[in-house]
């Protein structure tokens, strides 16, 4: 089964409808702790509840979409001193934030390393950060398995 591809619009507040307006405010009290249930969001912006849960999956503030910005990258790396520290300053270089690392146990001279990456400040690098570790001296593979 295929996951239908997201698209997203960059829309000006002042055209967006009440609604939407409203589930943001409530998003952002209850992120904020300001409230402590969606029960007490919704009354404090005047929303309904149905109306909250029918859109707070799907509108966000544009910082808040920028900070979920995280991508997952399986790399082949050879057991050598060094290549994972170098693969880290790379990541650093193109303004990539290493949240994990995982690493398996070298067998056959190869290490898999599967590290997540906080992408949000690296301003459509991601493909750049990409053909630079796969040129890398000891990288024999890197590919993104997932984005979120």
């Amino acid at each position: 089964m295929s996951v239908p591809k997201q698209q997203f619009y960059l829309v000006r507040e002042d055209i967006l409808p009440e609604a939407l307006l409203k589930t943001l405010q409530a998003k952002d009290l209850l992120a904020r702790n300001e409230v402590k249930t969606i029960h007490e969001a919704v009354e404090q912006v005047g929303l309904s509840r149905s109306a909250f849960y029918k859109y707070k999956d799907g509108v966000f503030t544009l910082n808040k979409l920028e900070r979920e910005r995280i991508v997952t990258i399986s790399m082949d790396l050879e057991h050598r001193s060094g290549i994972l520290s170098k693969v880290l300053a790379l990541v650093a270089g193109f303004e990539g934030n290493v949240l994990t690392i995982n690493q398996t146990i070298p067998l056959q001279g190869l290490a898999n390393v599967v590290i997540s990456v906080d992408t949000s400040h690296m301003v459509d690098r991601l493909s750049a950060m990409l053909d630079t570790l796969n040129t890398q001296d000891g990288v024999k593979r890197a590919n993104v398995i997932g984005q979120g």
